[in-house]
C-alpha cells in the first residue's frame, strides 16, 4: 500500500473543479480586446544542473539529444554548449523579433542564469519587457525542506531585484514543491515585496484567485492571483519524444488553432488569454524560429489582439476583479 498523503495546514491549498462554471467570466481586457496573448521566454541557460554548480551531473531535461546514461561527476560539454546556444544566439534572435514587431514578452528568468549574462535583464528592462522569476536555479524543488526552499526564494528575489531594479512581480517554478504556492507569497511578505501573480497552474484560460492558508485568520488577506501557464502551446514539446511536435509546421498549426478558438470566443463576448511558452535554446534554433515568426505575423494582422506581459494581464484583471476571500464568478 502506498503511504497516505498527510497535508500541512499552513501550506496546502484545496483543489477547485468548478472554476467559473458554465457561464465563465469576462475578464474585461483593456480596449475591449478579444484576446490577451502572453509570450513567455524561459531563460534557464546557466541555472540548469551542472557539475560546475555542484550537482554531480549535467542537465537531463529539454535537450536535443536526450540519449545515453547520465555522466556522474563528469562535465558533459555537449549539453553545456547546447544550453549556451540559448544564451549566445537564441535569446537575441527572439529579442530582436519581438522588438521589431513591437510586442512585449515576459522573461521567466532563472536568477543564476541571468547572473551569468546580466545584459539580458538590462536590455529587457530598457525595452519594457517584464522580468519575472523562474526561481533561483532550474532544478527540482519537490524534495527540499521548507526552510531550504525559502532560502532559494529569497536569493531569487534579491538577485533579480539587483539586476532589474525591482523585485520580480511574478513567479513561475515549473519544478515546484507541494509547498511552493504558499511559500513564495510568504517570503515576498517577509521581504516587504509585492507579488502580483504566480503561474504554476494550467487550470484555466483566464486568471483566477486562490485563498492562502496562512491568511485564514488575517483581517486583511491578499490572496494569490494565478495567471495560468501553458504546456500545450509550448516549444518544449519539440523535445517530448512520441507526443510532442514533430516539426515546426505542427507547432505553428497548434498555436494557430488555439488562437483561432480563443479569438472566436472573444468575438462572442467571452475573451480569454493565450500563453505561448518559449525556450531560447529550442525555438531560438533557426529551423524552428520561422514557425514562431509566422505566428507573430498572423496575430499581428488581427484586430482586437492585446499582446501583453503577464504583469499587465494580472494588473488589468485585479482592477476589474479585486481579491475577496472565496472569490468565484
Amino acid at each position: 500500500m502506498p503511504p497516505i498523503w498527510v497535508g500541512h495546514p499552513d501550506y496546502d491549498t484545496p483543489r477547485d473543479f468548478k472554476g467559473y462554471g458554465e457561464e465563465g467570466l469576462n475578464p474585461k481586457w483593456p480596449n475591449n480586446a478579444k484576446i490577451a496573448v502572453s509570450f513567455v521566454i524561459n531563460y534557464e541557460e546557466g541555472g540548469e544542473r551542472s557539475v560546475m554548480s555542484g550537482d554531480g551531473m549535467a542537465e537531463q531535461n529539454l535537450r536535443e539529444n536526450p540519449g545515453g546514461p547520465p555522466r556522474i561527476n563528469e562535465r558533459n560539454l555537449n549539453v553545456e554548449s547546447e544550453y549556451e546556444y540559448g544564451s549566445r544566439a537564441g535569446f537575441w534572435r527572439l529579442f530582436r523579433m519581438f522588438n521589431e514587431n513591437k510586442m512585449k514578452f515576459t522573461l521567466y528568468a532563472v536568477a543564476q542564469a541571468v547572473e551569468q549574462q546580466p545584459e539580458v535583464v538590462k536590455r529587457c528592462v530598457q525595452m519594457g519587457h517584464d522580468v519575472a522569476s523562474h526561481a533561483y536555479r532550474w532544478i527540482e524543488y519537490h524534495d527540499m525542506s521548507i526552510e531550504k526552499e525559502k532560502d532559494y526564494i529569497r536569493r531569487a528575489i534579491a538577485s533579480l531585484k539587483s539586476l532589474s531594479g525591482y523585485a520580480p512581480r511574478g513567479w513561475y517554478y515549473g519544478r515546484n514543491s507541494p509547498h511552493s504556492r504558499t511559500l513564495v507569497p510568504q517570503v515576498y511578505a517577509e521581504m516587504n515585496e509585492d507579488l502580483v501573480w504566480a503561474s504554476d497552474s494550467y487550470a484555466d484560460d483566464v486568471p483566477y484567485w486562490v485563498d492562502l492558508p496562512l491568511e485564514r485568520d488575517s483581517p486583511s488577506p491578499k490572496g494569490l492571483l494565478m495567471v495560468p501557464y501553458s504546456y500545450d502551446c509550448n516549444d518544449f514539446k519539440f523535445h517530448v519524444i512520441g507526443s510532442g511536435f514533430a516539426d515546426p509546421d505542427g507547432f505553428f498549426a497548434h498555436m494557430k488553432n488555439a488562437f483561432d478558438v480563443l479569438y472566436e470566443e472573444g468575438e462572442r463576448g467571452m475573451p480569454k488569454m493565450m500563453t505561448v511558452g518559449l525556450h531560447c535554446r529550442i525555438i531560438g534554433r533557426p529551423g524552428r524560429f520561422g514557425a514562431l515568426k509566422k505566428f507573430v505575423e498572423y496575430i499581428g494582422s488581427k484586430e482586437g489582439v492585446w499582446v501583453a506581459t503577464r504583469t499587465e494581464i494580472a494588473e488589468a484583471f485585479r482592477k476589474e476583479y479585486p481579491y475577496r476571500k472565496g472569490f468565484s464568478a
